[in-house]
């Protein structure tokens, strides 16, 4: 991440990493994860980030818009009512397409299953232990992470109900964030609520970055 950023800061100097991961989110963009689930960004992800950062700064493109053109472009198409002198990027991988195209919409059982290569009887798990939670039968992106990080935890024997505490640490982890958060999401205006939204990301990479550092620190000791 922070080498795409030093990249990136060169034309985009108010760009962080929380908005990355919030174009991420919003289905954009789509790195790819190493096996231990660390994002991987190439040239072409960088290049498609340029195109998404330069629409939003100078053309003033809601991302719904912007999702449009790259849609398009990822299809091998050059949208029509693209603005002048918006360079688009290069069309996707056909994998890349259907990562950023399950990002963007909801998934069935039977289409999460196939995603994350995962047996019917470990989906069922995780919904009884809260470890995903369909809407009207259907999942999102973030049910296809837990699940994915499951079925490789599985390898290793650690079953669903071993992994209740998470949950439980995830909702404890969302009180926190809102409770510092609650000076921005009490104002009505869309500007407090971006803010928030902003500021909720990056307490919640702070978490992580936090679990992870102490998780390791653990880990390294079993060396000495």
């Amino acid at each position: 991440m922070g080498e795409v950023l030093s990249r990136l800061r060169h034309d985009f100097e108010s760009v962080t990493a929380s908005k990355v991961r919030f174009l991420e989110e919003k289905g954009l963009i789509a790195p790819q994860r190493t096996p231990a689930g660390y994002r991987k960004y190439t040239h072409a992800d960088i290049e498609r980030l340029r195109f998404i950062l330069a629409l939003q700064r100078d053309r003033y493109l809601p991302l719904k818009v912007i999702k449009e053109y790259c849609e398009a472009i990822d299809r091998g198409e050059r949208p029509e009512n693209l603005p002048a002198g918006a360079v688009s990027p290069r069309m996707v991988s056909p994998q890349l397409a259907d990562d950023l195209s399950v990002r963007s919409r909801r998934v069935s059982a039977l289409e999460l299953r196939r995603q994350a290569q995962a047996p019917s009887e470990l989906l069922q798990k995780l919904v009884s232990f809260g470890l995903i939670s369909p809407v009207d039968g259907y999942y999102n992106e973030h049910d296809l992470a837990v699940v994915r990080s499951c079925v490789q935890l599985q390898t290793h024997g650690i079953e669903p109900r071993h992994l209740r505490a998470f949950r439980v640490a995830a909702d404890r982890e969302l009180s926190l964030v809102e409770q510092a958060i609650s000076p921005l999401t009490s104002r009505r205006d869309t500007a407090s609520r971006a803010r928030a939204a902003e500021a909720a990301r990056e307490l919640s990479e702070a978490c992580l970055a936090l679990h992870r550092a102490l998780v390791n620190g653990r880990i390294d000791r079993l060396d000495e």
